[in-house]
């Protein structure tokens, strides 16, 4: 319920305070689109990821916090933007062409991004927080995340 809704007020934050389209040309179903994205794909999947990743690699030092980072920015993360373009580009009617095109377009900009904001976000939430409140942190962190990826997930 908390990512759909943190997703939901990203979006709203990119068409209003980045896109600048005022409340007449707020696009109401973009913002319910990602909030659907919210809730059945990015909370499901990002928390089941941060438990399956605490069994694999268990523990609280800081060389945990390492490999841990590095298994979600160099694994993880990769796979989960591109699956986030796909079926963004998906629940916004493009074809297979189209939405292919839009992910070359966009996922290297995209990922180069993260590889900018989530590093140290992940090494401070692998080390200092527990297991039970690390999607919570994410998805504090992720409002400005999800302002930005609503931005380029829509752009046209």
């Amino acid at each position: 319920l908390v990512t759909g809704t943190l997703m939901g007020t990203g979006d709203v934050i990119a068409q209003q305070l980045v896109e600048r389209r005022g409340l007449h040309g707020h696009h109401g179903t973009r913002t319910v689109k990602m909030m659907v994205i919210g809730f059945c794909f990015v909370g499901p999947v990002v928390g089941g990821w941060y438990r399956i990743l605490d069994r694999l690699v268990p523990g609280t030092t800081k060389v945990v916090a390492v490999k841990k980072m590095v298994l979600d920015q160099g694994g993880f993360a990769p796979c989960f933007l591109g699956c986030f373009l796909a079926i963004t580009g998906a629940m916004n009617g493009l074809s297979v062409e189209e939405n292919w095109s839009k992910i070359q377009q966009d996922y290297v900009d995209a990922l180069l991004t993260n590889y900018c904001i989530w590093p140290p976000v992940q090494m401070a939430n692998f080390y200092f927080v527990s297991l039970q409140h690390r999607l919570a942190v994410v998805q504090c962190v992720a409002i400005v995340w999800n302002c930005y990826l609503s931005w380029k997930a829509n752009r046209v």
